[in-house]
């Protein structure tokens, strides 16, 4: 029934979008592509669906139907992906690509930011942003970190019954370092997380997606013209007082939007699956409570077995190219599977499974090239810090319902679970 289900709506999906394939890709109909090009979005539990290890192994970089009037590829294999996010002159990120594929989009939606746009205006803004993501530099808010972190396991602690560990605890950490890092009240982090959440999932249409950059970036508009006025002492101060001249406030606002929404509502669901995978495993949850030496590892081979941000920013070919024997023209649109080719055995033998003491840093849980993830140590960081001290804190906890009643999020770049209730005694 669910095979007939699914040939059925891709029926009909395609019949819509013949209709409309004369004037362009209607983004609110995102639901309605065929299986194989939603399947990077879709899991099984913590799992891909296994249609993309099937198509991995038969054909890393695989045509899929698009309705944009242009051909799409699907990249699933490890080096066939890191290839691809590698070729920066080969592809274009600029979200102007999007604008003039798809119906509804316009290029003043441009959400700003690192990760929809190209050199030189991204090599400019990079290298704006670079110096408050050195090691050296964030090692500063490292006791804020700590601090952070106990006081959410105090609240937990202090809490009735079972808690849900998303609400009180994977979300909060995260905002509270983001904004932290900014210098923005913590005081809007439900609006923050409401936006986060809406920008990634596409299940309700990629124009909600958009209106929530949207409502997102008018919010930062405002807090933008403040630093103006008075710079302050986090990121969005620092910018202002040592860049004022070279980025303008629609930039700035860019910028502040990609550092809050890209590194809370990731950073959020590793915590929270991360989390159920040590739930999940017992001599795991041992390993990660008595041993110091297997946390950096662990967190590095929970970013690759979970890959939570499930496909890269899409890129455009800028020419006629072949990769690993396929021929990709100019004008195709490829989209990369992270979490297909983190599951790849040419990262070495049963990636299907976690192994705390596995070295599995080379994984592309936070893209690879130009467009890597810029706080990608500031979320290990953070992961660092809060796995071994909420299964310290809380020895005995466990999950508070059966497993097989979470609730996934269906459709969305950025994959997660609604709640996580827990027993902690």
């Amino acid at each position: 029934m669910s095979n007939l289900r699914s040939n059925i709506v891709t029926w009909l999906g395609r019949k819509y979008f013949t209709k409309i394939q004369k004037n362009g890709f209607d983004l609110s109909k995102m639901s309605f592509l065929p299986d194989a090009t939603l399947a990077p979005l879709k899991r099984d539990g913590l799992d891909p669906v296994a249609d993309l290890s099937k198509t991995r192994a038969k054909e890393p970089i695989s045509k899929i139907w698009l309705p944009f009037g242009i051909n799409g590829w699907l990249v699933t294999g490890y080096d066939e992906t890191k290839a691809v996010l590698g070729k920066a002159k080969g592809f274009s990120s600029d979200f102007t690509n999007l604008a003039e594929k798809a119906v509804g989009v316009a290029e003043q939606q441009h959400p700003g930011g690192l990760g929809f746009s190209d050199p030189p205006t991204h090599t400019r803004l990079r290298r704006l942003l670079t110096p408050e993501f050195t090691m050296r530099r964030l090692s500063r808010l490292t006791p804020r970190i700590h601090a952070i972190v106990e006081e959410r396991l105090d609240e937990m602690a202090a809490a009735e019954g079972p808690v849900d560990l998303v609400e009180m605890f994977a979300l909060p950490i995260p905002a509270l370092v983001i904004c932290e890092l900014l210098g923005v009240p913590y005081e809007d982090r439900d609006d923050f997380q409401r936006y986060s959440t809406a920008r990634f999932d596409l299940f309700g249409g990629a124009n909600a997606s958009l209106g929530a950059m949207s409502d997102s970036l008018t919010y930062l508009h405002g807090i933008v013209r403040k630093q103006r006025e008075s710079p302050g002492d986090g990121l969005l101060g620092m910018l202002v007082k040592e860049h004022g001249d070279e980025i303008d406030d629609q930039e700035l606002a860019g910028l502040a939007d990609g550092v809050l929404t890209g590194g809370l509502e990731t950073t959020a669901s590793m915590l929270a699956l991360g989390t159920l995978v040590l739930l999940q495993a017992p001599e795991q949850f041992a390993a990660v409570r008595d041993q110091e030496d297997v946390v950096d590892r662990f967190v590095d081979e929970l970013l690759r077995y979970l890959s939570v941000v499930q496909v890269a920013f899409p890129r455009f070919a800028r020419e006629d190219m072949e990769i690993a024997g396929t021929k990709i023209s100019a004008g195709d649109l490829v989209l990369c599977s992270l979490s297909g080719a983190n599951r790849d055995e040419k990262l070495g033998p049963d990636m299907e499974r976690v192994d705390p003491h596995r070295q599995t840093a080379s994984h592309l849980a936070f893209g690879h090239g130009i467009h890597r993830c810029i706080g990608a140590e500031l979320a290990k960081m953070e992961l660092r810090a809060a796995y071994p001290a909420l299964v310290r804190r809380f020895p005995e906890m466990r999950l508070a319902v059966d497993a097989d009643k979470l609730k996934y999020r269906k459709l969305s770049i950025v994959y997660g679970v609604d709640a996580l209730p827990v027993t902690l005694r």
